[in-house]
């Protein structure tokens, strides 16, 4: 009996063993087959991403790209002792200041009042979405339209006894960019915003209204608890678009606008043009810093006042 059971349990055990081994070797067979899938990709983020970051740096840390003498942290401060450079970062920072929480909060506003089943709701929000489908060389036109000398805001305005406003050549052009940011980025963030808060749960909305909660209260304590992961990432993609505005600039500008919307884009399109990669790649690193600290801030905020929903 002693022997049947040994045998027995024996058996089991390789059983169980055959079972490890053959549970192993598939594990290590779907491993092998989701690497072979992900291996483009990873590539291409290598090729396209992290070889270019790494010459960045490298470009960084050197006197120039023929004599490549290690010269630390040189460049940098020169960068930073720049005034073009300092001009380009103090109204980078101004407009983004700006043009972000303007661009946060009035879209979040209009979906707010388009959730509210509105009349000509599908209206309101193709009007919103349309800037999004015009060319940017054809928004450019329009701006160049409404605000040049003798344009149609200065037409405008002239009939109530207001001079002239040189638009474009002016501290009056940093007005004039915010307003065209705000017109190209607001449809998109208020669909995003729409959509979150159609996912926000409709028990805890009868409930509020059943405690006599005013429409104030249950925006502020749940809508807005709900909003926390959309509102972070519409203010990440906002602050990024921001950064993208020298596109609209240049076109509107050219190389050297006036000195209130010398954005840093700018300063490192112009260092390119004239093959100073050392201090366009020390500017870049340090946009790039500045980028990482404000996002990280922002996750630290959002993972504070949105813990308790995903709890």
């Amino acid at each position: 009996m002693r022997a049947k059971s040994a045998e027995k349990t024996s058996s089991q055990a390789k059983k169980k063993l055959y079972k490890h081994i053959r549970s192993s070797r598939s594990r290590r067979r779907i491993k092998r087959r989701s690497g072979l899938f992900i291996a483009p990709s990873l590539l291409g983020v290598l090729v396209f991403f992290v070889i270019p970051f790494l010459v960045v740096i490298y470009y960084s840390v050197v006197d120039n790209p023929i004599s490549k003498q290690f010269v630390g942290l040189e460049n940098f401060r020169l960068v930073i002792q720049n005034a073009a450079f300092r001009t380009a970062v103090s109204n980078t920072a101004r407009f983004s200041a700006i043009a972000v929480p303007l661009s946060v909060v009035l879209s979040l506003l209009l979906a707010v009042v388009l959730d509210m089943k509105l009349p000509f709701r599908s209206q309101f929000r193709t009007f919103f979405l349309s800037p999004m489908m015009v060319p940017v060389a054809s928004i450019v036109l329009i701006w160049q339209v409404l605000f040049h000398y003798n344009g149609a805001v200065n037409d405008f305005l002239m009939k109530f006894g207001v001079d002239k406003i040189d638009w474009l050549k002016s501290t009056h052009s940093t007005e004039v960019i915010v307003l065209l940011f705000l017109w190209k980025n607001l449809g998109y963030n208020m669909i995003l915003f729409m959509a979150a808060l159609a996912s926000v749960p409709k028990d805890l909305l009868e409930v509020a209204r059943l405690e006599s909660a005013t429409p104030l209260q249950v925006f502020i304590h749940i809508k807005l608890r709900y909003l926390s992961s959309t509102i972070l990432f519409v203010t990440i993609m906002s602050l990024i678009n921001s950064f993208k505005i020298f596109r609209e600039i240049y076109l509107l500008t050219s190389d050297y606008p006036h000195d209130a919307i010398y954005m840093l884009q700018h300063y490192m399109n112009n260092k390119f043009r004239n093959l100073d990669y050392q201090a366009l790649s020390a500017g870049a690193i340090l946009m790039s810093l500045v980028m990482i600290v404000i996002i990280g801030i922002l996750f630290l905020v959002e993972n504070y006042f949105g813990k308790d929903v995903e709890g």
